[in-house]
């Protein structure tokens, strides 16, 4: 039966009748779910983040990922525990695998302080360091002494080359871990939140090479992730985040534009109407010619092609409201490049009014096609405003008829903004 509440998206809701079985299962999930949940909070407000606390936050958050409290915990758990050592700056508690006091001490013992229970071994520059390890030796450069001193740097790479092997397999792990939930949840901020979390500890505790290694799989995972779904512009910013990271001096990284400009190029040509790749280009655009080192006749072709490919995907798709945005972006280049970064900044006032009425000659043609277009209508009105401003002067008398004639039509397509266009009659004085 037809729920009386409504529909979504033109779709009848329904109400759906459940047997005394099916209720009791609900009953018997959320049973199962409140007893992981008290499981959990009951250990860690103990300090506890052992594996077995580990285990239980899994659970919890294959049945609920948006519990940023159980993400919280489980960070705790590998810091506490599973990773080689506590990331600098931390200040979670050392967890042990047993809640007895003794062991406690044991296992953190073992776990976290191997290095201290040895004995240091004497500094070569020491003066007062012999053999002995106390008092000055004059044999102490003997090379009894070099074997032990490289045998000991032996073993300190031993050991970090054996950490860094862990850390690295905890965070394939944990990534691993975190794709099945993004499969049902994309949109769980959590998740992302702490996918980010564990590319930072990448960067800690891995060599750069390593790091940008497991960065550079979650670029492949950014582009998998647009390829189902162009126009997520979660997924474009998480991108854009991940690109940054892989520029970083931290990841011995260097720039990535030429690269991210052809991306866009690419999923611009598979959907014209993606408002996150034209984005993506704008900010861009300053840079890739920066770096480029383009000189003026550079920069000037360059937005010559910008114009044209936006010019020719706004014969197709006039109604888009991305491609304006874009085709607004490269305007305001022209007309106030104190305020943007400039594309063509050598341009003389008469070549950005030259480069402007092009445009408006472009846009006007688009009315004899689409006269019903509300967005050619806003374009024209504004243009032409920048136009005149451009000139330092007041719109004359066929530019003033063009204004009101434009103002008319923008009333008669979208009268749910009167008030909008009342202003604008106003500002510039275009009631008779």
């Amino acid at each position: 039966m037809a729920d009386q509440g409504g529909s979504q998206h033109g779709i009848a809701r329904t109400s759906r009748v459940r047997t005394d079985e099916q209720r009791q299962r609900d009953l018997d999930r959320i049973a199962k779910y409140r007893d992981l949940e008290d499981q959990v909070r009951a250990l860690t407000a103990k300090g506890e983040y052992t594996p077995a606390v580990f285990q239980l936050t899994s659970k919890l958050l294959r049945l609920n990922p948006e519990y940023y409290t159980i993400w919280n915990a489980r960070r705790r758990c590998l810091i506490s525990g599973s990773f080689s050592r506590p990331s600098a700056g931390s200040s979670c508690s050392r967890a042990s695998s047993t809640t007895s006091p003794t062991a406690t001490t044991a296992a953190s013992s073992t776990s976290y302080s191997s290095s201290s229970s040895a004995t240091t071994p004497p500094a070569r520059s020491s003066p007062t360091a012999g053999k002995s390890g106390t008092t000055a030796d004059p044999t102490s450069d003997t090379p009894e002494t070099d074997e032990s001193a490289a045998a000991d740097t032996d073993t300190a790479a031993t050991a970090a080359a054996e950490a860094e092997t862990r850390d690295l397999s905890v965070l394939k792990t944990e990534l691993a871990f975190t794709i099945p939930l993004l499969l049902d949840s994309p949109k769980c901020y959590w998740i992302w939140s702490y996918r980010l979390w564990l590319l930072q500890q990448a960067i800690a505790r891995l060599r750069p090479a390593v790091a940008r290694g497991v960065w550079e799989e979650e670029l492949g995972l950014a582009s998998k992730m647009l390829g189902k779904d162009r126009r997520n512009f979660h997924a474009w910013g998480y991108r854009r985040h991940v690109v940054a990271q892989l520029e970083s001096a931290a990841l011995r990284g260097r720039s990535m534009v030429e690269p991210e400009f052809a991306y866009t190029d690419k999923m611009i040509r598979t959907d014209l109407s993606n408002f996150s790749a034209w984005h993506s280009r704008s900010r861009l655009i300053p840079r890739l010619l920066d770096e480029r080192g383009a000189d003026a006749a550079a920069r000037r072709a360059f937005l010559d092609n910008e114009l044209q490919q936006i010019r020719e995907a706004l014969n197709v798709g006039p109604e888009d409201q991305s491609l304006w945005y874009y085709h607004q972006f490269l305007v305001l280049n022209l007309v106030a490049p104190d305020k943007h970064p400039a594309m063509t900044p050598d341009f003389t006032r008469e070549d950005r009014v030259a480069y402007l009425t092009r445009e408006i000659d472009e846009i006007k043609e688009l009315v004899e096609d689409y006269d019903d277009v509300k967005l050619i209508y806003e374009a024209l009105f504004e243009y032409t405003v920048y136009y005149c401003q451009l000139e330092e002067r007041q719109p004359e008398p066929s530019e003033r008829a063009g204004l009101v004639v434009w103002l008319g039509k923008l009333r008669e397509l979208d009268p749910m903004r009167n008030g909008r266009w009342a202003d604008l009659e106003r500002e510039y004085n275009l009631k008779d």
